[in-house]
């Protein structure tokens, strides 16, 4: 039986890798299982760790640090990668509103945490690890734990007090919510709609008869003070065409035009009437609305176009096509020439089939090089995310320089390079598959590790008075802050339900809750309203469990 023995329990290498791998699989597994409707997910890891510490599972030290900052680091980063290109859009609009808000909820949780310190005589280490689980945000709590490593302080509490609140964390929103619901909604206010998105568009047909652009060519209109817009296709005579900038206007010309929502108005003052026909509907066959022009989608896999302006292809003109709309990551944008393009878009293309080809040949369509995994983005990202994060940082007031540290660095520079990246003909497109791969793997390394290192002491912490007390902090810090802020939104600032709810769960990263929340409302604003908020939530949050402890521990 010693092959067992180094299997399970003499440290080595491979022990490590066992070891880790057999509780995320169990957990991995364990976390599938739903109870009264809610599953744990890859937290179940987590969980699963802490038993095998409890039962004198260990594994080499050195070797635990290293798989435990590694997976932080790819989870990090892979997360500033998803959530980079709507990290600065979120603040457009109505998005500002929401981020204050959400980031009320933040810093509420936050001020209770050092609250507790004071009136629990909880230390601010374990006072912030609470503050982790009661939001279930791991990524925080692993930069509190590299705060501390740096600061020389020991790391084990925060992993405790995280460990302790994480469950409550998970179902908190959920019943903060379902108060909210009970007290103040009623349930004509769970039946909305979704607010127009300046990024959805939408075609529409219209009838030359404004004597104002007779006889102007298309450069020319355009040029006036309307909206952006893109004509797909233009019938005179019984002929369809696809208009270059030149061509002449005349009365009586039917255009198909592709612009946003909320600028159909505008427009049909510009060109004279709007016809009836519903051309937004699923279903239409675009390449039998005329004779002889296709409609086709073809993928920009051509690396040395990412980043490159679209109208700096001239595709209109050399190849008399048309492209009149763009999908990028489930949205539907408008094809502006100043739309920057990046690898993966899918353009939609319009013209002779001969053309097409030709365009084809010029933008790469081939989806296949598109699912070979670009590594090189990655291994840039973190030496940089990580030079980042050794940066010292001097704060006035602060005895000690503060370092972003292994999850602030790589977190910034994901979201940096996610959002600039293709500005700067860096390709850094991965499939939704391979990143949520990326994220899965390293969070779900990090949180085995974390929890075998914390689970030599985690019951005996638990079943003491303190962890009752602690349980106590935490349910406080989830409810409190969301009961809070929600009611200020939903009452005072008239926002309403679909879109608190979403922004709520967006501030307390729980997934689940928005699960609950999409389904009590008949539309997409929670969803919407979640991605909004999330990546700068997401982002305060690593970054405030840093200077919390690096104000107040030095």
């Amino acid at each position: 039986m010693d092959w067992l023995n180094q299997l399970f329990i003499e440290h080595s290498a491979l022990q490590a890798v066992v070891v880790l791998s057999l509780i995320a699989a169990i957990g991995l597994g364990l976390g599938k299982i739903k109870f009264f409707g809610i599953s744990l997910g890859v937290a179940f890891v987590f969980f699963t760790g802490i038993l095998a510490g409890n039962f004198g599972l260990s594994i080499n030290q050195q070797m635990l640090n290293y798989a435990e900052s590694f997976g932080l680091v790819i989870f990090v980063y892979a997360l500033g990668l998803q959530v980079g290109p709507g990290f600065f859009s979120s603040f457009r609009k109505g998005g500002v509103t929401l981020n204050l808000l959400a980031s009320s909820v933040v810093v509420l949780g936050t001020v209770m945490a050092l609250f507790s310190t004071l009136l629990f005589d909880v230390s601010l280490p374990t006072a912030v690890g609470i503050l982790c689980g009661a939001t279930t945000n791991t990524p925080a709590l692993g930069a509190a734990q590299q705060t501390l490593k740096q600061m020389g302080l020991e790391t084990s509490s925060p992993a405790l007090g995280c460990a302790v609140t994480y469950p409550l964390g998970v179902v908190g929103v959920i019943l903060a919510l379902t108060l909210i619901r009970k007290m103040v909604v009623k349930p004509a206010d769970l039946v909305t709609t979704t607010d127009d998105d300046s990024n959805q568009t939408y075609i529409g047909a219209f009838i030359v008869c404004n004597p104002a652009i007779y006889n102007k060519s298309i450069e020319d209109i355009a040029h006036l003070s309307y909206p952006k817009f893109i004509i797909s296709r233009l019938w005179r005579d019984g002929a369809v065409s696809i208009p270059t900038s030149e061509k002449i206007i005349k009365e009586g010309d039917r255009l198909l035009v592709v612009a946003s929502d909320k600028d159909v108005q505008a427009l049909t003052v510009l060109f004279g009437i709007q016809e009836s026909t519903d051309w937004n509907k699923e279903g239409i066959d675009w390449n039998t609305i005329d004779n002889h022009l296709v409609s086709q989608g073809i993928v920009i896999t051509r690396p040395e176009l990412n980043g490159k302006k679209l109208g700096s292809l001239r595709l209109r003109n050399n190849y008399g096509i048309n492209i009149s709309r763009v999908y990028r990551s489930g949205v539907q944008l408008l094809a502006t020439p100043d739309l920057r393009l990046q690898l993966g878009d899918r353009l939609t293309v319009v013209g002779e089939s001969s053309a097409i080809t030709n365009v084809e040949k010029l933008l790469g369509n081939a989806i296949k090089s598109l699912k070979e995994p670009n590594l090189i983005a990655v291994f840039i990202g973190i030496v940089l995310g990580l030079s980042l994060g050794a940066i010292p940082i001097l704060i006035p007031g602060m005895s000690a320089p503060v370092k972003l540290g292994l999850a602030g660095g790589p977190i910034i520079v994901g979201i940096l390079i996610g959002t600039f990246g293709p500005r700067l003909h860096m390709v850094t497109y991965t499939t939704r598959s391979a990143n949520l791969m990326l994220r899965a793997l390293g969070l779900t390394l990090y949180l085995a590790c974390l929890g075998l290192d914390a689970g030599a002491h985690f019951f005996d912490t638990v079943f003491r008075a303190e962890g009752a007390i602690w349980v106590g902090i935490g349910a406080a810090m989830t409810i409190i802050p969301v009961l809070i802020v929600g009611l200020v939104a939903f009452k005072l600032m008239k926002i309403d339900f679909g879109t608190v709810s979403g922004m709520l769960c967006g501030s307390m990263a729980n997934p689940m809750a928005l699960t609950n929340a999409s389904e009590l409302v008949s539309s997409d604003n929670p969803s919407v309203a979640y991605a909004t908020v999330y990546p700068f939530c997401m982002f305060l949050r690593v970054i405030i469990a840093q200077i919390v402890l690096m104000t107040f521990l030095t």
